[in-house]
């Protein structure tokens, strides 16, 4: 099967409804909407949420439970598996990873997870290593360092 041959099953597409084109087809006039009214406008109704201008109920419900989204550390994540892109003996730190191109923002630091296998022997600068990761970079023969 190809890209062109793709097709929707026969008569799950229906064609577009065309609305206000007069009263023989069956949705001229006020095309489905009534007379007048706010909904009848274009750009009509109301924002989702609004009630009318009673108080809404997403404004009545207390906020309930702890959110840490204040307080959360977010770490710029690499994989081990990412870190086979340098050289043996190379000095992996936050720095050099953006330099790379693997790691866009530095975030609060960076963090070192297991997934993947390490073939290269580095010394690896991060603020938190999992276990996994940390057991993977030493067996490969290279260093983890806290920051």
């Amino acid at each position: 099967m190809k890209l062109h041959e793709l097709a929707p099953a026969e008569g799950s597409v229906k064609p577009a409804w065309r609305k206000g084109r007069g009263p023989g087809s069956g949705n001229g006039k006020t095309a489905g909407k009534g007379h007048k009214g706010q909904n009848a406008r274009s750009g009509g109704g109301v924002r989702p949420g609004f009630e009318g201008g009673q108080l809404p109920i997403y404004r009545k419900l207390p906020k309930r439970g702890f959110n840490n989204y204040k307080f959360a550390k977010n770490y710029a994540i690499v994989n081990v598996s990412d870190l086979n892109k340098f050289n043996d003996g190379d000095t992996v730190n936050l720095a050099v990873l953006m330099e790379a191109g693997v790691i866009r923002k530095p975030l609060c630091g960076l963090k070192v997870l297991g997934n993947g296998e390490l073939t290269k022997k580095i010394t690896v600068e991060a603020a938190i290593f999992s276990a996994s990761a940390k057991e993977k970079i030493e067996a490969a023969g290279g260093k983890t360092e806290v920051i």
